[in-house]
């Protein structure tokens, strides 16, 4: 901006991510410079910079009154995240004090640091819809005496950061939906439609496997589709205005008459979008993968699994947990059979009890003998599903003693008392 000896007002963010942008989170330090280039000396009386955070919406609607009577009512509403002020130059004075105390900037360029920090809780992600937005930004005032000040304002990013790795966005998603089709010049029958997904959240740049099953008994040739909508929900005087968009969708081959169709993990891409909104008073945006059959001259059959579009990716740990749980909830959803198979009963084990002695003779053996330590192996396998030894009064392995003399000499306890 020139006006007079001011030829440039800006500012500029000390921390950018990886293209650039300035985006923060709750509780960030929030740091910058004001730039003020000037082609001669020019009296300053102060440098303020004032950071916003404002969610804002709006939008009208017409209403009729009576015959030829018609008016519009406007919706609006505000939610204040961030207010903060502060002076880099000067100080305030009244317009009609001697203009004494006033900063000179002299030829050049002028570099003013400043810094504030964002507030502890949560703060709504920036957001552009059509009915609303969160907006954050600095904006810098420059005041002259006797003249208009000049000014420049700066946005910056907001994240809300969401995790996807918490156990409620790691579940599954699943649904199974039928509908029958019935008309008097064509023959009727079913159309049955079961999805599922391997969690409930993801993030942007990230694919969806969907796994689905569609079986059409009826007469009609029908196709599966699958599409991610976006639902943005404005509130404003205790009403809500809802805009639903597309992200992505594909689509499956047309199924005949008694045939089938099945997507084992077929990808859906998610582009880059704005993450869930889901703490604001004022605005909602909400994600759901929409699984239907589209159905020629009638109305589709749908299924909705709801999604959350989080900042955080997925870890490491949390893919194999997910991938635990999703094969778990695939043996359910299959309708196949989770308990593990039962041992075999000890009657069917066909081994004697002189087996039995011979390896216990094996483990009763010293290292001195040269026996291998990795046998003992074979004895816990050759044990894993052997009966308990036979109940005798009489101890089959009594304690052998060594006469020496006129003592006994017996072998020692293994576990002597204290």
């Amino acid at each position: 901006m020139v006006l007079g000896k001011v030829k440039a007002l800006a500012v500029y963010f000390d921390c950018l991510n990886e293209n650039n942008l300035p985006v923060f989170s709750g509780g960030d330090l929030v740091s910058g410079r004001v730039v003020v280039e000037v082609t001669g000396d020019v009296r300053v009386k102060r440098l303020d910079i004032t950071a916003r955070g404002l969610a804002k919406v709006r939008w009208t609607e017409s209403r009729n009154a009576g015959a030829n009577t018609a008016y519009t009512q406007n919706y609006t509403e505000e939610v204040d995240y961030l207010h903060h002020c502060d002076t880099l130059i000067g100080e305030e004075r009244d317009e009609d004090a001697l203009e004494e105390g006033m900063t000179v900037l002299h030829a050049g360029l002028h570099e003013f640091a400043f810094s504030f920090n964002l507030p502890q809780m949560a703060l709504a992600t920036s957001f552009e819809g059509k009915h609303g937005s969160v907006r954050y930004w600095v904006k810098a005032e420059l005041h002259r005496p006797w003249l208009l000040p000049v000014k420049v304002k700066k946005e910056f990013i907001v994240f809300e950061h969401i995790d996807i790795n918490t156990p409620l966005l790691l579940a599954p998603q699943a649904g199974t939906k039928e509908k029958t089709l019935c008309c008097w010049f064509c023959a009727s029958g079913p159309i049955s439609l079961s999805a599922k997904i391997e969690r409930k959240g993801y993030t942007p740049g990230e694919s969806i496997q969907i796994f689905a099953e569609v079986e059409n008994c009826s007469s009609r040739v029908v196709v599966p589709k699958a599409a991610l909508y976006q639902t943005q929900t404005f509130f404003a005087k205790g009403k809500g205005r809802q805009i639903q968009q597309l992200v992505s969708n594909l689509r499956g081959e047309p199924l005949q008459q008694g045939k089938s169709q099945s997507w084992e993990g077929k990808l859906l891409k998610i582009p880059p979008v704005s993450p869930s909104i889901l703490d604001c008073p004022i605005i909602r945006v909400e994600y759901a993968l929409m699984v239907y059959v589209d159905i020629p001259g009638g109305l589709n059959l749908s299924l909705s699994l709801p999604l959350v579009i989080g900042t955080i990716p997925l870890h490491a740990c949390a893919t194999r947990t997910s991938s635990i749980s999703s094969n778990c909830s695939s043996v359910n959803w299959m309708g196949l059979q989770e308990r593990p198979e039962a041992p075999p009963s000890y009657s069917e084990l066909a081994i004697s009890e002189a087996h039995r002695r011979n390896c216990l003779q094996g483990c009763d053996r010293s290292d001195g003998e040269g026996e291998d330590q990795g046998s003992v192996l074979t004895y816990i396998t050759e044990f894993r599903y052997l009966p308990p030894p036979l109940y005798s009064e009489v101890d089959p392995y009594p304690d052998t003693a060594e006469v020496c003399g006129t003592a006994d000499v017996r072998r020692p306890d293994m576990c002597p008392s204290r």
